[in-house]
């Protein structure tokens, strides 16, 4: 029983830990933040690290970014406020939380849509050769999302089968 507990407590510090590096491994490419703003994933490097840009590329992809943050809607507070008191109401209400989950979800996938579109506007001002280099970057960025999938798969079966023989 003390061997399922450490493996139980092992695994899920394991899988607690993993998204954190998938997130990294995935959003290698990280975007303007304003001062003073708490960074989502402090380990997130910008997309364009390694590529030698000139300077008018730069100023063209800080024109962009700025823009885009002008463009940009604010946070929703009214919507995360509501969602707290879904969750911290005595009685968990699914069909109002689900209702308020997807409206959020639309919000984000919203402004995910308008950051692809200025980032795929950043990516046509590159030379093949700096698009080359970003791509290489992103198939290693891939690989490495793939390795800790696989291992949070492999952790998953092992509880899983380690819960079994203990039964």
């Amino acid at each position: 029983m003390r061997n399922v507990s450490a493996a139980v407590m092992a695994s899920t510090l394991m899988l607690i830990a993993l998204p954190g590096q998938a997130a990294e491994a995935l959003a290698g490419d990280k975007w303007y933040q304003p001062e003073g703003a708490t960074q989502r994933n402090s380990v997130q490097q910008h997309m364009f690290d390694g590529i030698s840009l000139t300077e008018q590329q730069r100023q063209q992809m800080r024109d962009l970014m700025q823009l885009a943050r002008h463009n940009q809607s604010p946070v929703n507070v009214s919507e995360l406020e509501t969602m707290h008191r879904l969750v911290t109401s005595e009685k968990f209400d699914e069909k109002a939380v689900r209702a308020q989950a997807e409206k959020m979800a639309q919000e984000q996938v919203a402004r995910q849509v308008e950051m692809a579109k200025v980032r795929n506007q950043m990516f046509r001002l590159l030379t093949p050769e700096q698009r080359a280099v970003l791509n290489d970057k992103h198939r290693l960025r891939m690989n490495q999302l793939r390795e800790i999938a696989d291992l949070q798969k492999n952790s998953v079966l092992q509880i899983s089968s380690s819960n079994r023989s203990n039964q």
